[in-house]
C-alpha cells in the first residue's frame, strides 16, 4: 500500500536539514541508491521490515547499510529512525518524494517525447529547447518511439501535453467531418 503523504513528510524533513547543511544532493543520491536496492533486492527490504526479526537485528542491518554507503550522521540517524518507527518499507517512496523536492529546488522538469521515428540528436535538442522555453525550467526528456502515431511528436512535461501527431490530427479531422453530418 502506498503511503505517499507519510513518505512526503519524511522526505520534506530530510530535505530541510539537507538544504540547511548543503548536503541535499548527496542525500538524494543515497536515497536513490537505497530505493533501488529495496526494489532489486527483496532480501534487504525483508531484513529491515520483517517483524519476525528482532528490532536490534534490523537496526544492525541498517547500521551496516549506513556504513557501506558512507552516510553522514544526519542521514544515518534518519535511516535508523525509519527502522525504529517501522517505516523502512516506505524508503522507495521517500526517495521518489525527495527527488521531486530536489528537482523543484533546481528548477528541473521531467518530460517525455514520443515520436513515430527515431529523433536525431539535433532534433532532440530543438525539442528540449522549445519545451524549456515553454515551461521556463530545465527539462530532462525521456524519448521513445511509437510507430502507431504515424508521424509528428507527442511531448509531455508535467501537466502540459503537446500532441502534434498525425494520428491526433486525423482523429480531429474525423470528428470534424462527423460534426458536419
Amino acid at each position: 500500500m502506498k503511503q505517499t503523504i507519510l513518505a512526503r513528510r519524511y522526505a520534506k524533513a530530510l530535505f530541510a536539514v539537507g538544504k540547511e547543511q548543503g548536503t541535499y544532493e548527496a542525500y538524494k543520491d543515497a536515497l536513490q541508491a537505497l530505493g533501488a536496492l529495496f526494489e532489486t533486492t527483496p532480501e534487504v527490504a525483508d531484513a529491515l521490515t520483517n517483524p519476525l526479526y528482532p528490532m536490534d537485528i534490523r537496526e544492525k542491518v541498517m547500521a551496516g547499510i549506513v556504513k557501506s554507503i558512507d552516510a553522514d550522521k544526519v542521514l544515518g540517524n534518519f535511516l535508523n529512525l525509519l527502522v525504529q518507527k517501522k517505516r523502512a518499507e516506505i524508503l522507495p517512496e521517500i526517495a521518489e518524494a525527495y527527488q521531486v523536492m530536489v528537482d523543484e529546488e533546481q528548477n528541473i522538469s521531467h518530460g517525455s517525447v514520443i515520436s513515430a521515428v527515431e529523433l536525431s540528436d539535433e532534433l532532440q535538442a530543438k525539442v528540449r529547447a522549445t519545451l524549456e522555453k515553454l515551461t521556463g525550467k530545465k527539462v530532462e526528456l525521456t524519448i521513445s518511439v511509437d510507430p502507431s502515431i504515424i508521424g509528428g511528436v507527442i511531448a509531455k512535461v508535467g501537466d502540459m501535453v503537446l500532441d502534434g501527431s498525425i494520428k491526433a490530427q486525423l482523429a480531429g479531422l474525423k470528428d470534424s467531418i462527423k460534426g458536419r453530418e
